[in-house]
């Protein structure tokens, strides 16, 4: 992967947690920013903090913003899609309306946004597409209706974005953490093992994108469970969980 000075990217989902401490994290590496998320206020305050970064307010669940933040935007060397919604659902309490806008904002969200983007990179044989995962996404977990499902689909969609570009001269990674400490994982009741501070978790991304390496999980050892999880009988693995 180029060195990220002077690149231009579209960072989707900048207001908060880990979006707001990567955007800081690309400044420093003398990357050219546009900083997306619906709250208009929140990433001008960000775009202010920043050296070289323009905001732009966007609904990823919306096609036509989604267009419209786009073009505005105008030509981008790549896309960091960060954008996420979480509450803790267990299947037995179903919560309709924050499992549907878990879905809408990070699987749905995140299509709408690659495939807005993907025209122009084609055309002009180059680009960059960061997905940013979970370790969530690998196995089911308890009390994850929705989050999980949805990250999933953002990790298997990079996978199939790998394959497909080959040859197209556009890179495809895709950045799994686990726990960070925001106002999302404030919701949950229960020990989180390795939290990470987002400042921490940025500079991971931040290394994987610069590594050109397809997919990194961390941090470890935690996320070992999760990778090396895969290829155990789900009931060892959800005895082990």
């Amino acid at each position: 992967m180029p060195d990220l000075k002077g690149r231009r990217y579209w960072l989707v989902g900048a207001s908060e947690g880990l979006g707001r401490a990567l955007a800081h994290a690309l400044d420093r590496e003398g990357a050219r920013l546009v900083v997306s998320a619906r709250s208009g206020d929140r990433i001008e305050g960000l775009a202010g903090e920043l050296t070289d970064a323009v905001a732009v307010p966007v609904d990823v669940t919306d096609p036509a913003s989604v267009k419209t933040a786009l073009d505005e935007a105008g030509e981008i060397d790549g896309l960091i899609f960060s954008a996420g919604a979480y509450d803790p659902v267990d299947a037995k309490d179903w919560q309709a309306e924050a499992v549907r806008t878990m879905a809408e904002v990070n699987f749905v969200g995140g299509l709408n946004v690659v495939g807005a983007v993907l025209p122009s990179m084609i055309a002009r044989k180059t680009g960059h597409i960061a997905l940013i995962g979970s370790l969530s996404g690998f196995r089911g977990l308890p009390g994850a209706v929705g989050y999980g499902a949805s990250k999933a689909g953002l990790m298997h969609l990079a996978e199939n974005l790998k394959i497909d570009l080959r040859g197209t001269g556009i890179s495809v990674q895709r950045m799994n953490p686990g726990f960070i400490r925001t106002r999302l994982t404030e919701k949950n009741d229960f020990k989180m093992p390795q939290i990470m501070e987002p400042e921490d978790a940025a500079a991971r991304v931040v290394a994987a994108m610069k590594s050109g390496r397809f997919s990194t999980s961390f941090p470890a050892p935690f996320s070992w469970l999760f990778t090396l999880g895969q290829h155990l009988p789900l009931g060892l693995f959800h005895r082990i969980f």
